[in-house]
């Protein structure tokens, strides 16, 4: 056993990338990989079993391909060891005192808390920690920095066309000049389609993975030292079946650019009941937990284009979700934290509703999102903006509990990706430093983009009544209550026009059945 070492690299449960900056000079003989589990992971917010055991099975699988393919040291920890402190600071300070490195060495970690607990703790054991970039990501925080420097408003449109153009991915030549492969940015206006009354058909069928012995391991544990938290996770594809390897990952890749790319933007917006995979690609998981990397995945989508395997309505819409929005929302991240936390434009102050832990509602849509994201630790992103989204922000939730709620239930949560888009773009908590309007829309938007409306005891068109939709009636009240604050908003004119044409009688009449049912919720 080594007890005078070089280098402890720390190596966190986001960040299992062999190729990262922090092994280019590892010395197996003078380095050691440090890796822990600890509960403060899985209880400073109320974690899923399904998003926890990802972590966990993803970090021992890891941990047994450094050991075994590369042969170096690990010094893991696992949250049922008997002496684990439990937290990341604790378990460091352990291996400290066993290794006595002259130095820590880590890739940038992706959550603000993290990285100021381990810079905390560097300082007390007088120890030096060296973060490097994370080059993961096509852009570094000085790069976002730069591009937001003077601007007044930050919007994702500027930024994606600024890297389409630095890495040239789906960039066609013309003449010396680059242009859109496509002729045009934005292929929106051909995406976005619902399923129609038939709904979906031929749907592939999602990669799912069986729980090889390391996860079955996991299961045991979460299901144990965890019994009480959140969700359900068991031994089958069906109860547990995320990629947890880089091999699985990469299958994972592969089957959804051959399967389901093809119609994934035409139906990237679309809901249907008891469908929880759809044409998405389900590979955010294994992107932020760094087993693939962005540039193979997006020159794999590139590559099926110009094979003519995709349209590419769908390929720039799926583009524009990672190179774009991810890189996007981890530099508001960044430059914005630690303040963005506490910002809440609205003072909404409103409690989590409890059926956000059940999914026990009589509102079908919210029910059918929010209990496929207890089984599996998913929902696409407009179950999670236009459903369980738009209903928090137009009871008016305070958005520090909206977004303990999504870093939680979801296994692709960290939260350099997940508090921009919950407080930002969900919730609007930011007064539109993410976005550049409030995402808002009455009961009518989901029973368009969905069949959940069919089977549901409320009716979207209804404003008032026994059988109005609480989706819509919120939304009227949502633009009743702060129609002087979104009158200075240009892109809020149409909605704003629409609720003139309600008499005063009708406002005070939805605003009276907004009240009643915010005081039933709970």
């Amino acid at each position: 056993m080594i007890t005078k070492i070089r280098h402890l690299m720390i190596v966190l449960g986001d960040q299992l990338d062999e190729s990262a900056t922090i092994f280019d000079n590892f010395d197996p003989l003078q380095d050691i990989v440090f890796m822990a589990e600890v509960l403060e992971e899985s209880t400073h917010v109320w974690s899923s079993k399904q998003r926890t055991a990802v972590f966990l099975s993803a970090m021992r699988h890891f941990a047994a391909h450094l050991r075994t393919q590369m042969n170096w040291q690990v010094d893991y920890t696992q949250l049922d060891d008997v002496a684990n402190t439990h937290t990341l600071a604790g378990e460091l300070a352990r291996a400290v005192s066993r290794y006595q490195p002259d130095q820590l060495i880590i890739t940038a970690p992706g959550d603000w808390r993290v990285l100021q607990s381990l810079r905390q703790q560097a300082s007390a054991l007088n120890l030096v920690l060296k973060i490097h970039d994370d080059k993961h990501f096509f852009t570094t925080i000085r790069q976002f920095s730069a591009h937001a420097q003077g601007r007044k408003q930050l919007r994702l449109e500027y930024f994606y066309r600024e890297l389409r153009h630095t890495t040239g991915i789906l960039m066609t030549e013309d003449k010396g000049i680059y242009k859109p492969t496509g002729g045009q940015w934005n292929f929106d206006a051909d995406n976005r389609e619902s399923f129609g009354k038939l709904g979906p058909s031929h749907l592939p069928k999602p990669s799912r993975f069986i729980p090889d012995e390391i996860t079955q391991s996991v299961i045991k544990v979460v299901n144990t030292v965890l019994a009480h938290h959140p969700g359900t996770v068991s031994n089958t594809a069906e109860g547990f079946g995320w990629p947890v390897t880089r091999t699985q990952a990469l299958f994972a890749l592969q089957t959804f650019i051959s399967e389901r790319l093809p119609l994934f933007g035409q139906y990237e917006d679309a809901m249907w009941a008891g469908e929880a995979w759809l044409y998405h690609s389900h590979l955010s998981s294994a992107l932020n937990l760094k087993l693939i990397n962005p540039r193979e995945v997006l020159a794999a989508a590139e590559a099926a284009y110009h094979r003519g395997d995709a349209p590419i309505e769908a390929v720039e819409g799926f583009v524009r979700q990672i190179l774009g929005w991810r890189e996007y929302v981890r530099g508001i991240y960044w430059t914005k934290m630690p303040e963005y936390l506490e910002l809440n434009t609205y003072n909404a102050h409103a409690a989590l509703p409890s059926f956000y832990w059940t999914g026990d509602t009589s509102m079908n849509c919210l029910s059918e999102a929010i209990k496929q994201t207890l089984k599996h630790g998913y929902a696409h992103h407009i179950q999670r903006l236009m459903v369980t989204g738009l209903y928090s922000l137009l009871v008016g939730v305070d958005p520090k509990q909206v977004h303990a709620w999504y870093l939680a239930v979801y296994v692709d949560a960290v939260e350099w990706v997940e508090l921009p888009n919950t407080l930002g773009m969900s919730q609007f908590a930011d007064g539109g430093i993410m976005a550049s309007k409030p995402y808002i829309a009455s009961g009518k938007y989901i029973q368009r983009m969905s069949n959940y409306c069919h089977t549901c005891p409320f009716d979207p068109a209804q404003r008032v009544g026994s059988t109005a939709c609480p989706f819509t009636t919120l939304y009227w009240d949502y633009l009743i209550q702060h129609q002087d604050s979104l009158s200075k908003n240009a892109r809020m004119g149409m909605q704003l026009k629409n609720l003139a044409r309600l008499s005063p009688e009708q406002q005070q009449a939805i605003t009276v059945q907004a009240n009643q049912h915010r005081q039933m919720i709970n």
